[in-house]
């Protein structure tokens, strides 16, 4: 990934990636994107028929009567733009997909859907797939670090924002567009780039995704017509930075990242709710599991984070699954009462209202510790007068690739076999996993295609 030390930010973003082909990534970066593909499509055939995605069908896809391009897990068909805009919902809906770190979103949800609507049809082969998959990651990762904090903390759904100009990267690598396009799409994803963490817990947040996939696949077509923006649009004076950073980004942190695939330190979720509420829920079953901790018993429960987390997660008396996913008392207590924290039945209004889960909620305090990471916390319970505590980090990459294959697998398998049934669910989760040698990904979408037919 050559970088010019000369050039603008934007510039040095697009350097860092267009060049990028299938053949120069290492082993564990083709693996690691291997693993998104697969659990992108786990989770949007899972969550394909959810209330959100049935409402995105009726209002838009349903009046374009187009036959352009796949909805996975669906019968109906739609334009490039709006298929991108619908699978990358239905890919958010459940709120399972993998995130970032570094992007401090959701990467794989609002790039994949873009590139799968722009490659049906078109005899796009896996590896093409595959290396602008891993462009859009990398240079939506790349723009996070750049930023900072700063962009999330004001109140910007990174996901939405971030994964706009990742799903325009990814777009503009498959299509090949020379450098002034590039930065021209880059441009256009800038300026249409929007999300708000207000709407957390709300189907809105779903709909940031599928926006930025459908936003993203805009940008490279129109780039590629001939369509102008601003080609300096992160470091321009109220460009990107500016407006929605509110400082200037730092070219520093590029040339730190040099010659790394940060697509590699892709997170996973294992529990179906909000990743910063993974560290609690974590260090609530080790406190079962170790402590041999009745529920019953629990006088008090304390729930220390990062103070980052109370504008993100901290929902206190969640009535609904999907504001379940966002509270992190709820989420401490089903872990505590040994429910399966991975169970998309978990979360639904019955559980949410459960006495028992009421009770256990609403003795818990949320506490917050400047010296924790977002992705560490604590928990703590106090049983007559008897104080016990676990931690737990959920911010580190798997170190073992074949142990997190095998964990993903089970996910995917638990999500999609009720849906496809297991013989089918096989058949998709083994062409996920060698994406890279198929002649063309229209194979791929066809096995996801069988979800609608059964």
């Amino acid at each position: 990934m050559n970088q010019d030390a000369g050039a603008g930010m934007t510039a040095r973003l697009v350097e860092a990636v267009r060049d990028l082909r299938y053949e120069d990534l290492p082993d564990e970066a083709r693996e690691a994107a291997r693993h998104c593909v697969l659990d992108w499509l786990g989770v949007t055939i899972a969550g394909a028929h959810e209330p959100l995605v049935d409402i995105l069908v009726d209002a838009v896809v349903r009046p374009e009567r187009s036959e352009d391009a796949a909805l996975v897990g669906r019968r109906e068909r739609a334009t490039r733009p709006t298929a991108a805009l619908v699978n990358g919902a239905a890919g958010h809906a459940l709120d399972y997909d993998d995130t970032h770190m570094w992007m401090t979103g959701h990467p794989t949800a609002p790039v994949l859907p873009a590139i799968l609507a722009l490659a049906e049809g078109s005899a796009v082969s896996g590896k093409a797939l595959l290396a602008a998959l891993v462009a859009g990651i990398e240079l939506e990762c790349r723009l996070g670090a750049v930023l900072g904090g700063g962009h999330y903390d004001i109140g910007f759904h990174a996901t939405a924002t971030l994964g706009t100009f990742g799903a325009a990267a990814a777009c503009a690598h498959l299509l090949g567009l020379e450098k002034g396009a590039w930065q021209h799409a880059m441009g256009l994803a800038g300026t249409q780039a929007a999300g708000l963490k207000s709407a957390f817990g709300t189907m809105a947040k779903p709909l940031h995704a599928g926006r930025a996939a459908e936003s993203g696949l805009l940008s490279a077509l129109l780039a590629r017509g001939g369509f102008t923006s601003a080609a300096d649009i992160v470091e321009a004076k109220q460009g990107f930075a500016a407006t929605h950073a509110g400082a200037a980004p730092d070219l520093r942190v590029l040339d730190g990242l040099a010659g790394r695939f940060l697509i590699r330190d892709t997170l996973f979720k294992y529990h179906a709710a909000c990743y910063l509420t993974h560290a609690p829920i974590e260090s609530a079953r080790r406190l079962r599991a170790r402590h041999a901790v009745d529920p019953r018993a629990v006088d008090a429960v304390e729930v220390t984070v990062a103070p980052a987390l109370l504008g993100v997660c901290n929902i206190a008396e969640p009535k609904t699954g999907l504001e379940g996913k966002f509270s992190l008392r709820a989420t401490t207590a089903l872990a505590l009462l040994g429910e399966d924290t991975g169970a998309l039945g978990t979360y639904c209004e019955a559980k949410m209202t459960d006495p028992r889960l009421v009770r256990l909620r609403d003795s818990a305090r949320v506490v917050t510790d400047t010296g924790l990471a977002p992705t560490r916390a604590r928990v703590a319970v106090t049983i007559g007068g008897r104080r016990l505590e676990e931690e737990a980090d959920s911010g580190r990459p798997a170190s073992d690739l074949f142990e997190q294959r095998s964990r993903l697998r089970a996910k995917f398998a638990a999500l999609v076999i009720p849906v496809l049934g297991a013989e089918a669910a096989a058949d998709l989760a083994e062409a996920a996993l060698s994406i890279d040698r198929l002649v063309s990904v229209d194979s791929l979408l066809r096995r996801a295609g069988r979800s609608a037919a059964a």
